[in-house]
């Protein structure tokens, strides 16, 4: 009897729930980088809380579309590059690879830009030697880190997020403008209002998370001897694709949640007070601590140096894994530095122009909205061709995905072409 009641059922529950939550709450979470941040507390500074709306707008679809993506690494044992270069044409391929690599490399370099501010800010220094600093943990960690451990600390990291939800609640937040500007769309006319709308919908629903998402299922099937591709062995599929639903949403929600509060508290303490320019994470923190206290200012700054040890590795890892899969090599976090050379040093030669970018002239910050752009060009056709694969019976087996969550897709597919579309006519018009 004693025997029995030291085994209780609810114990083993959260770490559980912990072991399933895996691609997709790191996808989620990384999806909050400092550069994200930067365009979060700008958008709040400026619009106040007009603009929170768009969180709930762009979760559904956001959710969706990753959801797709580790569907597609599931099912076909493959990440999105991989997938591409069996059933597209090399010169769509190459071009996407081509792209996310640039775009990729920008955003690594101010988002190690904003991490080593943040540093200097709490604690001052050289901010040149944090920028190495950072850069060269990361690269260290997932060279030469098991990966299951690595996984581990990126999961861990996730908890960095919590930072901002701390700073929403030290300051005073007027709780009934905030449901007005969440539930009820206002729209404008101008060109910075349309500029911000861009700007969030690149920030949640970027290329990198979807070849991320797709080849950390692929690793994590790899891990795991029991697991096979669905498009093998369909009879997984309930239980594989009902995991990965809850993995993705948990993700894509923790996320959300993240920028709404980064957003309310930029709307209420510096659109309150008449702060509405805000380029870079540190001014955000910096422009915090009036208004709202050293406390807010510490925890904002400590959370930017938290999501970027989360970020980094993402946008690395995403490169390594879109070059080695468009290339035929080896990829893979799981394999030992020189079983998988190149994908290693793609990863190491990406976080290291990153970091480059912030000895030069080139601010890394301003460079961000040429990435910015670059993303949401690159996004529509990634995403396009992620709908039609996952129809496609030769690509999925009988593992097709769902024709409501197909129509979503698009749906998501045809907001980024608009995106896209108003970025490319206020740059030339």
């Amino acid at each position: 009897m004693g025997a029995k009641q030291a085994n209780p059922v609810v114990g083993p529950s959260k770490p559980r729930l912990f072991r399933v939550l895996g691609p997709g709450l790191i996808t989620g979470a990384s999806d909050d980088d400092p550069s994200g941040i930067a365009t979060y507390s700008q958008t709040g500074a400026q619009f106040g809380f007009g603009l929170t709306w768009t969180m709930l707008f762009s979760y559904p679809l956001m959710a969706v579309v990753q959801e797709i993506s580790g569907r597609i690494g599931r099912t076909t044992g493959r990440g999105i590059a991989g997938n591409m270069r069996l059933y597209y044409a090399n010169w769509l391929l190459h071009s996407v690879v081509a792209l996310l690599l640039i775009a990729n490399t920008i955003n690594i370099g101010a988002d190690l830009g904003a991490m080593a501010g943040a540093l200097r800010l709490i604690v001052g220094g050289p901010l040149l030697v944090y920028v190495v600093l950072f850069g060269a943990t990361s690269v260290v960690l997932q060279v030469f880190l098991k990966y299951s451990r690595y996984v581990s600390i990126l999961k861990w990291l996730t908890l960095s997020l919590f930072a901002y939800f701390g700073t929403a609640m030290v300051v005073h937040v007027p709780w009934n403008e905030v449901a007005k500007g969440l539930l009820i769309p206002t729209f404008t006319s101008g060109a910075q209002f349309w500029t911000a709308v861009v700007a969030i919908f690149g920030t949640t629903i970027s290329p990198y998370l979807f070849f991320w998402q797709a080849s950390e299922e692929v690793e994590d099937m790899k891990a795991k001897p029991e697991r096979d591709p669905l498009k093998g062995a369909p009879k997984q599929a309930e239980d594989a694709n009902a995991r990965i639903r809850l993995d993705t949403y948990v993700g894509m929600a923790f996320s959300n949640i993240v920028a709404l509060a980064i957003m309310i508290t930029a709307g209420t303490t510096l659109h309150a007070n008449g702060v509405t320019d805000i380029e870079s994470t540190s001014q955000a923190a910096e422009a915090l601590r009036p208004v709202a206290g050293s406390f807010a200012f510490f925890i904002f700054a400590l959370g930017v140096i938290g999501t970027g040890l989360l970020a980094i590795p993402v946008l690395a890892g995403s490169a390594g894994y879109a070059l080695g899969e468009s290339r035929k090599w080896p990829t893979g976090l799981e394999r030992k530095p020189l079983e998988a050379k190149a994908f290693y040093g793609t990863i190491a030669v990406a976080t290291l122009i990153g970091a480059a970018l912030n000895f030069t002239p080139i601010d890394p910050i301003k460079a961000l909205y040429w990435s910015a752009v670059v993303n949401g060009v690159v996004a529509v056709p990634v995403m396009a061709v992620m709908m039609l694969m996952t129809a496609r019976r030769e690509v999925m087996g009988t593992s097709i995905v769902p024709l409501p969550m197909r129509l979503v897709g698009w749906l998501a597919t045809a907001v980024m072409a608009a995106a896209a579309a108003v970025m490319i006519f206020q740059l030339f018009w």
